[in-house]
């Protein structure tokens, strides 16, 4: 009987060390993947953009709310160019091993229209698992109170 519980016990610590560590290399995976999507931004790169917003992406910011296709829109049309994004914390939180959340705080150095302005932003990123390709469904900016 104590054998059975001490093999149970050991069992419960491997499973849970290894979901430990597969959650970790996701946190890592989408750091990287959103760091490259504010540098893809800051270079206009459409095409990677494109490939990694997900087809029913939603982008919520100061202005109103809008889907992937006019995102890529606005981008292009250089309405916004995002030209960079200052990251100063980064929150994961790995719900599954299709859906991934991240929060940064930054702050933004980016064109409207024909004026530069930055602003303090917490962003969230939702990430979901696609054909085994991570997606982006969601960014959201917060535009947050600075402390002088």
């Amino acid at each position: 009987m104590n054998k059975n519980i001490i093999l149970g016990f050991l069992f419960m610590l491997i499973t849970s060390q290894v979901t430990l560590a597969q959650s970790t290399d996701l946190e890592k995976e989408i750091r990287e993947l959103s760091t490259q999507k504010w540098q893809w931004m800051a270079d206009k790169d459409e095409d990677k953009l494109e490939d990694l917003f997900h087809d029913k992406a939603k982008f919520v910011h100061m202005g109103g709310t809008w889907g992937k296709d006019r995102e890529i829109e606005i981008i292009r049309g250089g309405f916004i160019h995002y030209k960079k994004a200052d990251v100063h914390d980064v929150m994961v939180e790995v719900l599954n091993e299709t859906t991934v959340i991240l929060w940064n705080q930054i702050t933004l150095l980016a064109v409207v229209g024909s004026n530069e302005v930055t602003n303090p932003f917490m962003v969230t990123e939702v990430y979901v698992k696609e054909s085994n390709n991570w997606k982006l469904a969601d960014l959201t900016f917060s535009k947050t109170m600075t402390r002088e």
